[in-house]
């Protein structure tokens, strides 16, 4: 997939945020200097599918406190979720998911989801009864069935546009 260099972004924080090493990205991207990056620049990400190849895509509400996973842009099915609290609030923007760990333990419930921002992800829960409120350190929660269902069905890459 290709990244677009956006205001204020290093090689290392795109590493970070697609848990790739910067040696790679150097590699990749045939990076003389790695201090040299500018706003606007195409950054390959090795190993993470173009999310346009992808059918999917997920647009989550923050007000809502939805995910709506589309299929070729049309409504697939509507999940309740948990959103990040006031102090801790939920990134908005567009994301992709750039790997997954099943079963990742305690408050992560089944199943984890990463994207594209470091330390964020769409998880499982251990605490159902948070779904539908805004508790979590910023992450998107999900009921462990839910976030079962949805990593069955979409792939690495896939888009995710947070709103708030």
């Amino acid at each position: 997939m290709i990244h677009i260099v956006k205001s204020n972004e290093t090689l290392t924080s795109i590493s970070m945020d697609y848990r790739i090493t910067i040696s790679k990205l150097i590699s990749v991207n045939n990076i003389s200097n790695p201090n040299l990056i500018y706003v606007g620049q195409e950054i390959i990400i090795p190993n993470i599918p173009d999310p346009n190849s992808i059918p999917y895509s997920i647009s989550i509400s923050i007000l809502s406190r939805r995910l709506t996973l589309l299929e070729n842009g049309k409504i697939r099915k509507v999940f309740p979720i948990a959103v990040g609290k006031m102090v801790s609030s939920t990134p908005i923007g567009e994301f992709v998911i750039v790997n997954r760990q099943p079963n990742p333990g305690g408050v992560f419930g089944a199943m984890w989801l990463s994207l594209s921002k470091i330390h964020y992800g769409i998880h499982g829960t251990n605490n159902p009864s948070s779904i539908g409120k805004a508790v979590s350190l910023g992450c998107i929660r999900m009921y462990n069935i839910d976030v079962l269902e949805l990593a069955s069905i979409v792939p690495n890459g896939t888009k995710v546009r947070i709103s708030p």
